[in-house]
């Protein structure tokens, strides 16, 4: 009896503790939650999660224990969500947090600012809440915005360079198949899922990660396709080329390991996904028949790459090894750029990465490639901040630079830069060098190894950095290239500072 009473008291303060710390837990998640989000307005994706059930606003506003009013409100935009309903949220409809706030809205605002601060649109001032409005409510609007500026920009420099294509009018005011495909890729927010899970699954059926990749790799394409590999006689720069009648795949002999895996990964990505990619390629609805094929080129490049690194044990590595770059390549016998392109990919809904950016940058300064998961968006048109460390990799080859910096709206980020070389197979064969740019809010820091001594809590250790100059409102920076679109010069010839002129904003 005294052994009954014991445990039942004991059982009795177990649930009382567990109670009483759940309880906690829940309130420490509000006061953070609340915290963290400030005033979110995510009325769009109310609606839509209340359409996707099939539930009218009263049944809808029933399961989340609030007033159908106050529903309306939320799905208009026209009042916040509260942390306790971001928990309803979380809880009855099994979403992740995550997946309400950040992500398109952020690029879609930086996207639209950047096409308004245009001198076309001089005589508007750009108000944020005016911007996030629209980005909430009418995000289609804001994108056909977006497209119509872009279409403006290509005619005015097409017009000012006076070439031999000022009489093809058809193609003027229209995006590059080039560019169309990279804002596609840049609004899924670099995530395709149909192609994710397939190439998840198949990685676990090759064994990728169990083995040395090209064995499994090569062993899967000829068991399964019939295909083998041979290598190239001619010293050229062809990488790959496919036989479909001979089914051999020839590969140059000087590929580095990690490339020529991703061309053996690349040619099964044709082979066993080719309906799908042309699906989701169809689906994005391409102005032209060059972007379609742009477009299938880069969806097989995905599946390549999440191939090679496989989603779940690719992110539960990283994180175990705090997204050192150099372990992660050694790991998956992977190249530098395909480790940090990766990483800007871990946009699973329910199991998402690192938030991070990710950037390619040539000598010239032009981006390459750009994905940003995180607050910082990159500059659709012009170079980058030249504050930026990225432009220091290349006077650091084979090494990781660090920088803390500071954007103009008071977000601080870790960002890291390092130069590699592609190419140069030989003497005389030509090689290219780009700097490669990721990094992630200051938030997320403790989880990479390369903040591990850094002052992360000293403001004055952090760099002020712009997105692009044409649209930076930093007024006193000497590094700045050009002045300010919306901006207004004021010219002093009795005084002289590092700029000629001084910038006045133009709502002062």
């Amino acid at each position: 009896m005294f052994v009954s009473h014991t445990i039942r008291d004991a059982l009795q303060n177990i649930d009382r503790c567990v109670h009483v710390k759940v309880s906690k837990l829940k309130f420490e998640f509000c006061k953070i939650a609340h915290m963290a989000v400030g005033k979110l307005y995510i009325g769009k994706k109310v609606r839509d999660l209340r359409l996707t059930t099939h539930a009218t606003q009263a049944q809808f506003a029933e399961r989340l224990g609030i007033s159908i009013s106050y529903l309306n409100q939320i799905e208009n935009n026209q009042r916040p969500v509260s942390a306790a309903v971001l928990l309803s949220l979380a809880g009855k409809f099994k979403i992740d947090l995550s997946d309400l706030s950040g992500g398109e809205g952020d690029r879609l605002l930086s996207a639209l600012s950047e096409a308004l601060s245009d001198p076309l649109f001089a005589a508007y001032t750009v108000n944020l809440q005016e911007l996030k409005l629209v980005v909430h409510n009418a995000p289609g609007i804001a994108h056909a915005l977006i497209a119509a500026h872009q279409g403006f920009r290509h005619n005015s420099e097409q017009l000012a360079s006076i070439d031999d294509t000022l009489g093809r009018a058809s193609s003027i005011a229209e995006n590059t198949p080039y560019e169309e495909v990279r804002d596609f890729f840049h609004f899924v927010d670099n995530y395709v899922h149909e192609i994710d899970m397939v190439a998840e699954e198949l990685a676990q059926e090759i064994g990728i990660g169990e083995q040395d990749a090209y064995t499994s790799l090569s062993k899967y394409l000829e068991n399964t396709f019939g295909v083998r590999i041979s290598r190239s006689n001619e010293d050229d720069d062809l990488m790959r080329s496919f036989d479909k009648d001979t089914r051999i795949l020839t590969l140059n002999p000087y590929l580095p390991p990690a490339t020529r895996d991703f061309q053996i990964a690349l040619q099964i990505a044709q082979l066993s996904a080719g309906q799908l990619v042309d699906r989701v390629a169809g689906n994005a609805a391409f102005r032209t028949k060059e972007a379609y094929e742009i477009c299938r080129i880069g969806l097989h490049n995905y599946f390549a790459g999440a191939l090679l690194l496989p989603y779940r044990q690719f992110m539960e590595t990283a994180r175990q090894l705090r997204h050192d770059l150099d372990l992660l390549a050694v790991r998956f016998g992977a190249s530098l750029e395909q480790v940090c392109h990766r990483l800007s990919t871990l946009q699973r809904p329910g199991q998402k990465g690192i938030p991070i950016f990710f950037a390619r940058i040539d000598r010239a300064g032009n981006i390459t490639k750009r994905h940003s998961a995180a607050k910082l968006q990159f500059a659709r048109f012009g170079a980058a901040c030249p504050l930026w460390n990225a432009h220091q990799a290349f006077e650091a080859p084979g090494r990781i630079i660090r920088q803390l910096a500071q954007t103009p709206d008071g977000v601080r980020y870790l960002c890291l830069a390092t130069q590699i070389t592609k190419g140069g197979r030989g003497f005389h064969s030509s090689r290219q060098h780009y700097a490669l740019a990721l990094g992630c809010q200051i938030s997320y820091a403790d989880q990479f190894v390369y903040a591990d001594d850094l002052d992360l809590g000293n403001r004055t250790a952090f760099d002020p950095i712009g997105i692009s100059c044409r649209i930076c409102e930093r007024t006193h920076c000497a590094s700045r290239a050009v002045p300010p679109i919306k901006s207004q010069l004021v010219v002093d010839h009795n005084s002289r500072s590092p700029l000629p002129y001084k910038i006045r904003s133009i709502t002062e």
